[in-house]
C-alpha cells in the first residue's frame, strides 16, 4: 500500500522555482532515503509534503487523500510526523512538556519513548534549551513519535552530532524499521543510511533523477549525483 505518492512536484519561493518535478513514493512499512547534494531540493520537498510550503504544480497524496489544499496541522493529524532539520524543540518547555505537547493516542507512549531513548527519562524535568544537541535531537524524534505517525519524516536527524550520539539515533532508526514504521529519511551518511533504506530517491536541481534500491546504487551513480 502506498502511504505517500508525490508526482510532478514543483515548488516556488516567490518568483524563484526550487522544485521542477519531484516524484517519489513511500509504501507501508518502507524506509525511503531521499538523497542528493546540498541545495538540490530535499528539504523543500519535505516542506511541501508537510504543508509548510505550498507547491505550485503536481500532486501529493497521503493515504489516498490529496493533501495539497490542507494546512500543515491537518496533514500532521492525518499521520505525518516530522523531525525537522535543526531539531526546533520548544526551548522554554521541559522534556516532558515537549513530548506531550502534540501527543496523540496510539502505540507510542512516554514509556516506549523512555525505552527508545533512556537519556530523555533522566531529563524529564529539564528545559529543552539546557540539553545537549544530541539530546535535543532525541527529543525531536520522540516528540514526533508521540504523535503516533503513520509516516515519520527525518530531515538530517544526525547532522552535527557527536559520533556516539549519531550511533544512538541510527540504532533508534533501525528499531523503528523493525517495527514496520514507514519512514522518509534524509541523511548524508551513506554508510549508515543505505543499510536501513529499502529504496533510494535522488534529487538533482529539484528533479527526481534516479530511483532504485541500495543494491542498484552503483559507484557511477553515486559519483554523478552524490559526490562532492
Amino acid at each position: 500500500m502506498s502511504f505517500l505518492t508525490v508526482r510532478g512536484l514543483e515548488t516556488f519561493y516567490g518568483p524563484s522555482q526550487a522544485l521542477f518535478g519531484v516524484d517519489l513514493d513511500v509504501n507501508e512499512g518502507e524506509v525511503v532515503a531521499l538523497m542528493g547534494r546540498n541545495g538540490m531540493g530535499k528539504t523543500t520537498t519535505i516542506s511541501s509534503i508537510c504543508g509548510l510550503v505550498k507547491y505550485g504544480a503536481g500532486s501529493i497524496e497521503f493515504l489516498g487523500q490529496d493533501v495539497g489544499p490542507l494546512p500543515s496541522h491537518r496533514i500532521a493529524r492525518l499521520g505525518v510526523g516530522l523531525v525537522p532539520e535543526g531539531r526546533r524543540c520548544f526551548p522554554n518547555l521541559t522534556v516532558y512538556e515537549n513530548l506531550i505537547a502534540a501527543a496523540r493516542p496510539g502505540d507510542w507512549t512516554l514509556e516506549r519513548i523512555n525505552n527508545l531513548f533512556p537519556r530523555l527519562k533522566e531529563r524529564f524535568d529539564q528545559y529543552a534549551n539546557t540539553l545537549s544537541g544530541g539530546e535535543q535531537q532525541m527529543l525531536a524524534v520522540g516528540r514526533a513519535l508521540m504523535t503516533n505517525p503513520r509516516l515519520l519524516i527525518l530531515d538530517e536527524a544526525t547532522e552535527g552530532l557527536a559520533p556516539v550520539i549519531r550511533q544512538e539515533i541510527w540504532a533508534a532508526v533501525r528499531d523503528l524499521k523493525r517495527t514496520g514504521q514507514s519512514i522518509l529519511i534524509v541523511d548524508k551518511t551513506l554508510s549508515e543510511l543505505l543499510p536501513v533504506a529499502d529504496r533510494c530517491v535522488i534529487l538533482e536541481k529539484g528533479t527526481t533523477v534516479w530511483t532504485g534500491t541500495p543494491a542498484e546504487l552503483t559507484t557511477d551513480i553515486e559519483n554523478r549525483y552524490l559526490g562532492v
